[in-house]
Formats: structure tokens, sequence, C-alpha cells
């Protein structure tokens, strides 16, 4: 068995299409029931309950909703850290305190984000946080989760391993995206600790 596996990213391609394009037969009001599902199982989670800091993002489109999770946690007391697309695809961090603390950043061509407005923390901070919710397009058996191609989380996930930060690694996903053949991986992919969808929160580790 060779070690040398071809480059899972025309693979990758496919699937992401696939994905997307099922996220985009969502209504508004299937995205919005979706939300406030997840918000409930997310909070109910015992690492989620006891955390300090969390490291989440704000949802666009028919992602899974995270609004309704990000005001729940600020209601708590929870110091919420949302990111902020660097140039290089990296992430810094800033702090949501409210949906007027957000503001709609266009990158070049490709996307609008809802980022945080205030002060910027610096690519670091995210390791100060207890759990980190991953975007995700899917996630298999093993808890390999199938991002967007950025690589943006892949930074994310390297500088948590080198601090020696060991938060609890989240994604959200709908129910159909949790998949049971395997997706394809590349050496440096890490599993995620759980995947929370509206109807269940899945253990991997």
């Amino acid at each position: 068995m060779s070690h040398h596996a071809p480059p899972a990213e025309p693979d990758k391609r496919s699937l992401r299409r696939g994905f997307l394009a099922a996220r985009n037969a969502l209504t508004p009001d299937d995205v919005r029931e979706a939300a406030d599902a997840l918000a409930g199982r997310a909070l109910a989670m015992p690492e989620v309950a006891r955390a300090h800091a969390v490291a989440a993002y704000v949802s666009v489109g028919a992602e899974p909703g995270t609004l309704a999770l990000l005001d729940a946690l600020r209601a708590r007391g929870v110091r919420v850290l949302l990111p902020a697309l660097l140039p290089d695809n990296d992430l810094d961090w800033g702090e949501y305190t409210g949906e007027g603390s957000l503001t709609r950043v266009r990158h070049g061509g490709r996307m609008t984000l809802s980022e945080p407005a205030g002060e910027r923390l610096g690519p670091d901070a995210v390791t100060e946080a207890d759990v980190v919710l991953l975007p995700g397009l899917a996630v298999d058996g093993r808890g390999m989760r199938l991002g967007r191609g950025g690589g943006s989380y892949d930074r994310v996930l390297a500088r948590l391993e080198r601090a020696g930060a060991r938060p609890a690694l989240l994604v959200l996903l709908y129910d159909a995206e949790v998949v049971r053949q395997n997706l394809p991986e590349e050496p440096h992919d890490r599993p995620v600790d759980a995947v929370v969808t509206p109807t269940e929160v899945r253990r991997f580790r």
C-alpha cells in the first residue's frame, strides 16, 4: 500500500460542488429552522456549556446558520471570537459583541463575509478558545472534514497544534452532510471531535 496517495483536489472539487448545490436548494425557512436547532444542540454540549471562549464564524448564504448560536453564547457571557480573512488566506480574529459589531467585507471577486468590526487580536488569539467551530461542507464517519478549499482552517489547526492548545473542534452541518463514505484526505488533514446537525450530535473521539 503506497503512502503517496494521488492528490485529492479534483475529487474534493466535485464533492464540494455537489454539497454546495444541495445547500443552494434550501429555502430561507429551512436555513432558519436548522440554525435554531443547531444552536440548541450545540449549547447543550458539555464542552460548549463550560467554554469561556469560543472561536466561531458568521455563516453566509445557505451555510448552516451560526448567528443564533453566537447570540446565545454572548448572552451566557462567553467570549466569542470571529475570523477576519487576511490577504494570504490566514485568519486574524476579533470579538463578537452582537450584530452591530459586524462589518461586510468583500474579498476580491470571491465572496463577501461578515467580519468583526472592532480591534484585531492577531492570528494567535484562536489559541485561547476552549471550543473552535470549523466551517465545512461534509464530515465522514472518522471525523474527517471537507472544507471549502481555501486552506484558512488548515492554518488555524496547525497553529493550535504548535501552541499545544487542545480546544474541542466542532463542525456544524446539515444531516445529509454527515456521509458514510470516507472523504478524500491529505496528510495535513485533522479529524474534528464532533459534528452538530439539527437532529444530533455525533462524536468521533
